[in-house]
């Protein structure tokens, strides 16, 4: 048997660097204390993004997550993790520490000792311990305290260090002498068993709880979350060689913006931008100016084109003003949108302040230095190799963030990273853009999020179906413009009212053929969206045959580079005054920038095609008396949309007729033809757990395509790879079925990508695969 170490560890020494199970204990309380502390921006930010709005509740919450900070690995205090860290081979622990944790919590010695004070709630600080590292679950692959390998397992809750840490929880909370703890192994008897089936009763009655008291579950949500960002910081800072009150002081609690902080970072250098561009001085729409007094929660509905953007930095700008608040997140459905929205506006800023923050935002920040815009000409934004080994908390610095959606929210679904930078959703003026695309998922995640938690929140989008907009304002949203502001309704319905487009129903896709040939050679933009990726490939190569000319086709399944190098001549082309032709998919309706005087496009769901008309006579650049034409037919399958969709689409595009058409009566007729959606439940993984948390799904996910490297990509991928660069630009996502079960991942790459035949790509029709 091995001898109980002198001292408990809680990391794997690294760099001659070890870690004490007591000092990392200690280390956390004290980064949850500096956090979160009552007299600073974040402690107040996240107290009222949780609800907890009295002193007494700040108070309550900041000893409640100290003192879980203290318990949060207390379990590792065993012989199988101090084995695992101290030995190069893997070692199979028996339980998981965090689980362990959490079962100490039910000793009845310890538990008859906490329920002494009159403020603590044990289970709240269990469920903080057990679900710290989100694999806690009551059944299933997690769960609590369900056995890996041996049933015995040798614990050390009798050394100096755990006794220290039980002496520091009695000074912090004034409780007596510190309660005995069991001398013998952890098994599946007593005492061990009857604490796991008392914790599992409490957890179960916790669950019941919360439901109906609001204030509990604020409580709980606010220790849970705080404890694993606590945690993140005290474990990456160490790591990292940092002093952790040097660097909280310095990051946490450095200035809220001041009054002018967006207007001289974002805002002015904008808008002289778009002066310069339009050799006319810039001015303010009337909605742009009157939403800076529309309060902290509001809907802005305005058409494409309007002006939303530069609206919303204004009401953000409102918002620091309102209240101290240290940052903005403006954030996207996608990754394109959000890289646009870097490019034209948190670009701006310096370097230091503003972030991209997706998937393969270092990828597309190393792309700008490259190819910069305006915005970001002679500044990289990316962050430093010691803000870049923090992980999360290397953004904590930022000031201006254009993210996506998922980043940020999908805390909800109990990811690590989004929860780790939860204390800046906290303290920020949040903006989110293109709600009407959000998926079912999304869209459940979101008013769920603006229901539960205090931030200041602009939505914002070109047309909302009722049932959205009505399941927005259930959850506090005020509809911007509205009648209560005549004269900026009006000037945004005059806008709006205008004739933009003309409408005509072509009887198949041939004659969508013909009309996209005349349209091209007699000069004009011409822009084809399809549904599906392989018939944006085919009708492209069949203009191709027709006009002897290069074909833009644009849709999702390029590798990342091309994908990039694709958008900017697709928006290039459109810029200019000449012919241009492009067909893509559904991913222009957001990512692209386009203003076409001639729109082709297959029937497709109601909010899609008022979001692909957008794309025509965008900007009324040809003067008030042109109008784009827009062409629709029927497909030849419904895929990948529904019977339903199409049938609804038909309606709307049989109402709108042939004539002159304006943004004014595609959301009229949105509103009257979307499809009835269901109201939403408010639930997420987040709010429901209780005692537990495991990952979930923040979006829907497509289940029929994989992230790949082609085979032809694989050297330069791994030497990318082992020279630590980003590789996101030869990622490329493909359909499951044109993969070969038979080719093998080669080492150095991550598991998680497969190998795709080179044969099968094209650089300008992207993954054609048959």
């Amino acid at each position: 048997m091995q001898s109980i170490p002198q001292t408990l560890l809680a990391k794997s020494p690294r760099a001659g660097r070890t870690v004490s199970l007591e000092q990392h204990l200690l280390d956390t309380e004290q980064a949850a204390a500096l956090i979160f502390r009552p007299d600073g921006r974040w402690g107040r930010n996240w107290c009222r993004f949780f609800g907890l709005l009295t002193p007494e509740a700040r108070e309550k919450f900041l000893l409640h997550v100290r003192v879980a900070a203290l318990f949060h690995d207390i379990g590792k205090a065993n012989e199988d993790f101090y084995r695992a860290v101290t030995h190069a081979a893997f070692i199979q622990q028996s339980l998981r520490h965090e689980h362990l944790s959490a079962l100490v919590l039910h000793l009845p010695t310890v538990r008859a000792w906490l329920a002494q004070h009159d403020v603590l709630d044990p289970d709240i600080i269990t469920a903080a311990v057990l679900s710290h590292h989100l694999k806690a679950a009551p059944d299933g692959e997690w769960k609590w305290c369900q056995p890996r390998g041996s049933r015995t397992l040798r614990l050390f809750l009798q050394h100096a260090e755990v006794q220290a840490i039980f002496n520091r929880i009695t000074t912090l909370t004034h409780l007596g002498h510190i309660p005995d703890l069991p001398m013998t192994p952890w098994t599946d008897n007593a005492p061990w068993l009857e604490a796991w089936q008392r914790g599992m009763r409490m957890a179960q009655e916790c669950a019941r709880q919360i439901r109906k008291d609001n204030a509990r579950r604020a409580l709980l949500l606010a220790v849970k979350a705080g404890v694993i960002v606590a945690d993140a910081a005290s474990s990456g800072l160490v790591r990292e060689g940092y002093t952790i009150e040097e660097w909280l002081e310095a990051v946490v609690h450095d200035i809220p913006m001041d009054r002018n902080a967006i207007s001289t970072a974002i805002i002015q250098p904008r808008i002289t931008h778009i002066a310069a561009h339009k050799h006319r001085p810039f001015v303010f729409h009337p909605f742009q100016e009157a939403i800076t007094t529309q309060g902290s929660r509001v809907l802005l509905l305005a058409a494409c084109a309007a002006g939303k953007t530069l609206a919303a930095w204004k009401w953000a700008e409102a918002q620091t003003r309102a209240q101290e608040l240290g940052k903005v997140i403006f954030l996207y459905p996608t990754r394109g949108t959000a890289t646009e929205g870097f490019r034209d506006y948190v670009g701006w800023a310096p370097e230091t302040e503003g972030a991209l923050v997706h998937g393969t935002a270092r990828y597309e920040l190393e792309a700008m230095t490259e190819n910069p815009s305006d915005a970001t000409a002679g500044k990289t934004h990316q962050l430093t190799e010691a803000q870049e080994r923090l992980f999360a908390l290397g953004l904590w610095s930022r000031r201006y963030f254009s993210a996506t959606v998922d980043q940020f929210l999908s805390f909800m679904e109990h990811s690590y990273t989004s929860l780790c930078l939860l204390p800046v959703l906290a303290d920020s003026a949040v903006i989110i853009d293109e709600v009407h695309s959000f998926d079912r998922r999304m869209f459940t995640n979101l008013v769920a999020f603006l229901k539960a938690f205090d931030v200041p929140v602009l939505c914002m989008t070109a047309t909302l179906p009722p049932a959205r907009q009505a399941m927005l304002r259930e959850v506090g949203l005020r509809v911007y413009p509205s009648p209560e502001e005549p004269g900026v309704l009006a000037a945004l319905e005059e806008q709006a009212r205008h004739p933009r487009y003309r409408h005509h129903a072509l009887p198949d896709q041939q004659d969508a053929l013909q009309r996209a040939v005349e349209a091209y050679r007699a000069g004009n933009r011409v822009l084809w969206v399809v549904n599906r990726v392989r018939q944006c490939q085919y009708i492209a190569q069949l203009l191709v045959q027709e006009l002897g000319v290069d074909v833009l086709s644009y849709h999702s399944r390029f590798r990342l580079c091309d994908r990039q190098r694709i958008h900017a001549e697709t928006v290039a082309a459109f810029q200019q005054d000449g012919a241009a032709i492009a067909v893509t998919t559904q991913v222009c309706e957001m990512s692209l920038d386009l203003d076409a005087d001639v729109l082709l496009t297959e029937v497709a769901p109601v909010a899609s095609l008022v979001q692909r008309f957008g794309r025509a006579n965008r900007h009324l650049a040809k003067g008030l008396t042109f109008r784009a034409q827009l062409y629709s037919y029927q497909p030849d399958s419904v895929l990948p949309y529904t019977r339903v969709d199409m049938q609804a689409a038909q309606a709307f595009l049989a109402e709108l007729g042939s004539g002159d058409v304006s943004q004014y009566l595609l959301a009229e007729l949105l509103e009257k033809h979307a499809l009835h959606e269901p109201q939403a439940d408010y639930s997420a993984r987040f709010l429901e757990g209780g005692y537990f948390a495991t990952p979930g799904v923040f979006r829907e996910v497509d289940d029929y395509t994989q992230p790949c490297i082609l085979d032809g990509d694989v050297d330069v991928v791994q030497g990318i790879i082992a020279r630590r660069e980003s590789y996101d630009g030869y990622v490329i996502n493909v359909p499951q079925r044109m993969l070969s079960s038979q080719a093998e991942v080669p080492g150095g790459l991550p598991k998680f990508l497969r190998i795709a035949s080179s044969a099968g790509y094209d650089i300008a029709r992207g993954f054609i695969g048959e």
